[in-house]
């Protein structure tokens, strides 16, 4: 079975812009989409579970997202799933072969952009698979050309990587710059040292120093988010280590705010450290 890049909906309707530039992506690296539907309320916040919908409302949702499927270049299977929430993306990541989760943030205010950062929170813990937050008015570079790692100074291994994530990565069409920033103006990295912190196996050459940008902001977002400007960026990388992943206020981590503030779409890499 070809890896499949799987799209979770939000709420009541799946992202329009998630679903093209998903399609966009998965058709650069030969992959299927899958749009996974849960009928439970599950995506309300982390710890939640939900309550089932109405069978009307099931069957309404089903026919709206299987017209948006259809008129999609390359339709994307739909599956709809009667589990809760987490039980729901596990067993569609093992029967599809999924090798990236892809969430779009929601484009009204009366969906709250802290709820994408949350779900993500939940899907990170699983560790299945990377996964892409793909804002509402997201780039139309697809495949991204320009990726911005953005990096802490301390050292991870991304190993292993799903093949099709890492073929991006790869590709020798697009640019791999890294940023680290720093939040005292005293204190600034070796380059070198900065360098040999990152891990990620069968991606292409070792970073040059002329690659690295080493930067500092009493706001580390806010300065990640300002290089990625600066560096012209179609896509940021971030690293999600896992210690950091399960203490209580992730909601005001790093990761958590570059989630909610990108304006271009977000893949986070779980890493081993």
């Amino acid at each position: 079975m070809t890896p499949s890049f799987i799209i979770l909906t939000d709420f009541f309707a799946v992202s329009p812009r998630a679903l093209a530039y998903t399609t966009g992506l998965a058709a650069a690296q030969q992959a299927r989409v899958v749009l996974l539907h849960v009928c439970h309320d599950g995506l309300r916040g982390p710890g939640e579970k939900g309550s089932p919908r109405t069978e009307w409302n099931k069957q309404h949702q089903r026919r709206e997202l299987a017209q948006l499927a259809s008129a999609q270049p390359v339709p994307p299977e739909l599956v709809v799933s009667e589990e809760f929430f987490p039980d729901a993306v596990r067993q569609t990541v093992r029967a599809h072969q999924g090798q990236l989760l892809v969430l779009g943030q929601p484009g009204v205010a009366e969906q709250p952009v802290e709820v994408v950062a949350g779900v993500a929170q939940q899907l990170l813990e699983q560790a299945l698979c990377p996964v892409l937050v793909v804002p509402a008015a997201a780039s139309e570079v697809v495949p991204p050309r320009r990726l911005l790692l953005a990096v802490d100074g301390q050292p991870f291994d991304l190993h292993p990587l799903p093949d099709l994530v890492r073929q991006l990565l790869a590709s020798p069409k697009t640019a791999l710059e890294v940023v680290c920033i720093t939040e005292s103006a005293t204190s600034r990295p070796d380059p070198s040292a900065v360098l040999s912190t990152i891990r990620i196996h069968d991606v292409g050459p070792a970073m040059p120093l002329n690659g690295l940008h080493l930067r500092h902001a009493p706001d580390v977002a806010a300065g990640i988010l300002a290089e990625a400007v600066g560096q012209r960026a179609d896509m940021l990388v971030v690293v999600a280590r896992r210690h950091s992943l399960l203490g209580s206020l992730f909601h005001r981590s790093i990761t958590a705010q570059l989630l909610e503030q990108s304006p271009v779409p977000v893949l986070v890499l779980p890493a081993r450290d």
